[in-house]
């Protein structure tokens, strides 16, 4: 198969919604796990579980409004397609986040644990997002824009970024909830690198 075949297959309403909804629920899963433990990631929302440690403001409320100005960029260069499933996907998760701890509580858990599986969490989010014409805003708008141009591969690209974001916030953290922080950066962005592939799956 080549990959122009590959262009031309779309994914229908029923498959795309079914995507949104599975995608976030891995991401906001990996984000709850990540807040229980105080880690920190990189990207929009390493930047909104940042602020939550200075601002008395939800991650859900901060994400969507950090989000709000790249949904231009997202119209201009991938589409209103692209854009109107990025804008979905940023309010579900924004919702899901500050309301799962309303259905599910962990008294307790592991920084390491945290860090690998909710890392891989959003990683496969991420992918799911990816593959259905979505991301979670900001950074993975960049990220996906630069890998259609062939300029970088949007793995490599978050996990460039998400390890400057997570080093900045050494001096909020504790040194061993950084290093935990940057364990779950390389877990989810290490998936993203293998798993997602220009000519495998196009975004526009």
């Amino acid at each position: 198969m080549t990959n122009n075949s590959l262009t031309l297959q779309s994914h229908s309403l029923p498959e795309d919604l079914f995507a949104l909804i599975s995608g976030t629920a891995f991401v906001a899963f990996g984000v709850f796990l990540f807040n229980g433990a105080g880690l920190l990631t990189g990207g929009t929302a390493g930047l909104a579980l940042l602020l939550t440690h200075v601002l008395h403001i939800s991650f859900g409320k901060i994400f969507f409004l950090l989000n709000l100005p790249f949904y231009w960029l997202a119209f201009k260069q991938m589409g209103w397609r692209f854009c109107l499933n990025t804008f979905i996907s940023v309010a579900i998760v924004s919702l899901v986040v500050d309301h799962t701890g309303d259905v599910v509580s962990i008294e307790s858990i592991e920084p390491w644990f945290a860090a690998v599986f909710g890392g891989f969490l959003i990683g496969m989010g991420m992918l799911i997002l990816f593959r259905h014409k979505s991301s979670l805003g900001g950074v993975g708008i960049l990220a996906l824009y630069l890998q259609k141009r062939n300029i970088m591969r949007a793995g490599k690209f978050q996990m460039m970024i998400d390890c400057i974001i997570v080093l900045a916030s050494c001096f909020i953290v504790t040194p061993m909830i950084l290093i935990y922080s940057v364990l779950g950066a390389v877990a989810l962005n290490l998936l993203l690198t293998v798993n997602h592939k220009p000519g495998r799956y196009q975004v526009g």
